[in-house]
């Protein structure tokens, strides 16, 4: 298995993307640790498939935009797991508007889990990832922060942002044997799309005129979390069905 002995520390693992790359993860022979805000019982509903995998799984509740309980949740992850070999940071959240109407506190929100909240995951595991000199983090952005959207400057921002954190955080640690990239879904079927049709106009955008599934960008986590991509670093790679084209 390719992952075999690796510990995989996820955050928004408990549904959506976060559970599907957690899975798939687990399925390659990771073990995880599950971070989650929110109810208790999606986490655990993400738990019990990765141990129906055979592998271990811990849930943590962590808000990632609490500097003090993402280092917290880092050591007792390392304490009862061992070790973090690989960092997803999917946690993410949208509250859309159009910009003028926009209020400064929805701003903030976004931008504080979806970016600073990355942000903190990466610096309590950078030490360790310096001193193994291994390591691979996984950002989840967006196609919007690549070509913008109309009532998302808060959500296009903080994606864009993930984007030149992840190209820092390559330059910083790439001599160190640590890769960092993005994944960048476009129309992907989770929770925040469930409003998104089949005759959605939106959709006549996408070339292969079809919604992606979380399997498909789980599929580009776990490559990106393997040995395979060991020489690829600071690359963001979309999953949109030729979308951002």
């Amino acid at each position: 298995m390719k992952l075999e002995g690796k510990i995989a520390l996820v955050t928004g693992a408990s549904q959506g993307l976060g559970r599907a790359i957690a899975l798939k993860l687990a399925a390659n022979g990771a073990d995880v640790a599950i971070i989650y805000v929110g109810p208790e019982e999606p986490a655990l509903e993400t738990k019990g498939g990765i141990e129906a995998l055979g592998r271990r799984a811990v849930c943590y509740p962590c808000d990632v935009r609490d500097e003090q309980a993402v280092e917290a949740t880092v050591a007792q992850v390392k304490k009862d797991l061992g070790k973090v070999d690989i960092l997803v940071n999917n946690a993410g959240v949208t509250r859309d508007g159009l910009m003028v109407t926009m209020k400064d506190e929805d701003y903030d929100m976004v931008l504080d889990i979806n970016l600073k909240g990355a942000f903190h995951m990466i610096r309590a595991c950078y030490r360790d990832f310096m001193r193994k000199r291994s390591g691979k983090i996984i950002n989840i952005s967006s196609i919007a922060g690549l070509v913008g959207n109309v009532g998302q400057v808060n959500y296009a921002a903080s994606k864009a942002g993930l984007i030149g954190l992840s190209k820092s955080v390559a330059k910083e640690l790439g001599s160190r044997g640590v890769c960092c990239n993005c994944i960048a879904p476009g129309f992907i079927e989770t929770v925040m799309t469930k409003d998104i049709k089949e005759d959605n106009p939106l959709l006549v955008q996408v070339p292969m005129r079809k919604m992606g599934t979380p399997e498909d960008v789980a599929n580009v986590a776990l490559f990106l979390a393997s040995p395979e991509s060991d020489y690829i670093t600071g690359e963001t790679i979309r999953v949109d069905g030729g979308l951002a084209i």
